[in-house]
């Protein structure tokens, strides 16, 4: 696929519609009746009028199900800081073209980390949009209450020229956060939370510590949301086929299954708790900061981390999240997500170039 535009070189996840291209969610058992779609994703529309250069569809964790980025069918995309590591999920293939200067912005999904946690492992940017933002027609759908587009970028500024591709006049705000409020996770790896406390010191900007005791059940609340959706939407796929799905598809989907319908309407309940902590969490920083992922990306062939816990939480509320990559003294460096309120895209990307500067200054 190759549709040259005089703007920068695009790539779109195989989540996402495009004009004759079928859309295979990197499975092959969708694959096998997927035809050439008819007409673009809602999204496509401001990236067709500006002319870009869509280089080509990205790879993905199947069915977008995934924090590894591994595929058994379609292939896992190289992590270019070091090939035995995983790309993470499920965008992967947007974060390694980047990384690897294939391309200069990456159209992908995020409904439990999709775009944040391969930012995290490839070293690039990330933005997880606000809810409802972005429009989802013509993307295939994992969580629809969870699922939104955002764009991806090797720095901070290509991310933010992708924000604008996908919501035309879009720019970050004039000033960054006045304050920032760092929440600690647990079970993160001391360097992880050695270098964003080191990038943070480093930006000067205000930084406050900010507990937030509802963190656990947020995650617990939003798994039963996510999984239960995930079945209504893919079920048919296990139902035709399920020796044509990897292995762990096959698990979640079964796990999936079993979410009662009293326990995610118990889930979904609980989002306006959890809006309501965050919310007072807020009025104390506007910002604010943890771990991207809790681990370094770990070898392909080793166990499966869990990636979701730092993340899902900012899904189950549908806040906008940036995360951005801070170094280590190792190969890898860490990554720092930002959080704000709904539609504070625009001072997360302005708090993020700070951050992002000052984590330069560190190196």
């Amino acid at each position: 696929m190759d549709e040259p535009g005089a703007g920068p070189r695009v790539a779109i996840k195989d989540l996402i519609d495009v004009v004759g291209t079928p859309t295979t969610a990197a499975c092959m058992v969708l694959a096998a009746t997927a035809a050439p779609a008819t007409r673009d994703a809602a999204c496509m529309a401001p990236l067709r009028a500006a002319d870009v250069a869509i280089v080509g569809k990205a790879n993905l964790h199947e069915l977008a199900c995934g924090g590894t980025g591994v595929n058994p069918h379609f292939g896992t995309p190289v992590n270019p800081i070091d090939p035995t590591c995983i790309p993470g999920g499920s965008s992967s293939g947007n974060a390694v073209a980047l990384a690897a200067d294939e391309v200069d912005i990456a159209i992908g999904s995020d409904t439990a980390g999709s775009i944040r946690n391969p930012s995290a492992c490839c070293g690039t940017v990330g933005l997880k949009t606000t809810w409802g933002r972005i429009p989802l027609d013509g993307v295939w759908p994992l969580a629809p209450s969870l699922d939104t587009v955002g764009p991806m970028g090797r720095d901070v500024t290509t991310t933010i020229a992708g924000m604008a591709l996908l919501e035309p006049g879009f720019a970050a705000a004039a000033d960054p956060a006045p304050r920032i409020g760092r929440v600690r996770v647990p079970d993160v790896d001391p360097a992880i939370d050695a270098a964003i406390d080191a990038a943070l010191t480093a930006s000067e900007l205000d930084v406050v510590d900010v507990e937030l005791p509802g963190w656990d059940a947020a995650n617990d609340a939003g798994w039963a949301v996510m999984f239960h959706e995930y079945w209504v939407v893919d079920h048919h796929l296990y139902e035709r086929d399920p020796g044509g799905l990897g292995e762990d598809i096959v698990e979640r989907l079964e796990l999936a299954r079993g979410v009662t319908p009293a326990a995610y309407e118990a889930g979904r309940a609980h989002r306006a708790v959890w809006r309501a902590e965050l919310a007072t969490a807020f009025d104390r920083a506007p910002v604010l900061a943890w771990p991207t992922i809790a681990m370094f990306p770990t070898p392909i062939d080793g166990p499966v981390p869990n990636t979701r816990r730092t993340n899902l939480p900012v899904n189950h509320a549908g806040h906008p999240s940036l995360a951005l990559p801070v170094p280590t003294a190792g190969r890898f460096p860490a990554s720092v997500q930002l959080v704000g309120p709904d539609d504070s895209e625009d001072l997360l990307c302005a708090t993020g170039l700070v951050l992002e500067a000052a984590a330069r200054a560190c190196t």
